[in-house]
């Protein structure tokens, strides 16, 4: 059996600020079925967001329990992985992170920000991905923005599913 060594990419770590300064930041935000307590279990479960469709193909955390700043795992999406560690984590309302190396050379800088908040009996699931490529890709990046958000939202649509159908 050949074994491949997967080549990763390091990435520039981002914080909160990232949101506001990125050329790229989509947002999304849908009602959830489900009460947040439930909503949060799921986001940090051994599935996680893997569990909610086929957009999130794999996720390991590789930090032990309890989750919290610092936490680290990888997540796949088709044939690209990518490692992301937790720089906020708000126990039952919230977590974001940055990817920290990646095994497709694309991205400068990347994180992620989600929410979660009571909304009548049901979640509003608040969630955003700001990017900024490689400079080589930003031209198409720039042209390709629009279905790389409409890619993404499929998993907050993922999610809305799941919760209905529970």
């Amino acid at each position: 059996m050949l074994h491949v060594m997967t080549r990763w990419s390091a990435l520039e770590p981002a914080d909160a600020g990232f949101f506001d300064t990125a050329p790229h930041v989509f947002r999304y935000q849908k009602h959830f079925d489900a009460p947040p307590e439930r909503v949060w279990e799921s986001l940090q479960s051994d599935e996680s967001l893997s569990a909610w469709g086929a957009t999130v193909g794999s996720l390991t955390w590789t930090s032990p329990r309890p989750f919290g700043v610092g936490t680290t795992r990888e997540v796949g999406t088709g044939p690209a992985r990518v490692h992301e560690r937790f720089y906020r984590w708000d126990e039952g309302s919230g977590y974001a992170f940055y990817v920290y190396e990646a095994n497709v050379p694309l991205f400068r800088r990347f994180a992620e920000d989600y929410r979660v908040e009571p909304d009548g009996a049901g979640t509003r699931f608040t969630w955003a991905v700001a990017i900024e490529p490689v400079r080589l890709a930003r031209l198409p990046f720039a042209l390709l923005a629009p279905v790389v958000k409409a890619g993404f939202g499929r998993m907050a649509a993922d999610g809305q599913k799941y919760f209905a159908a529970r």
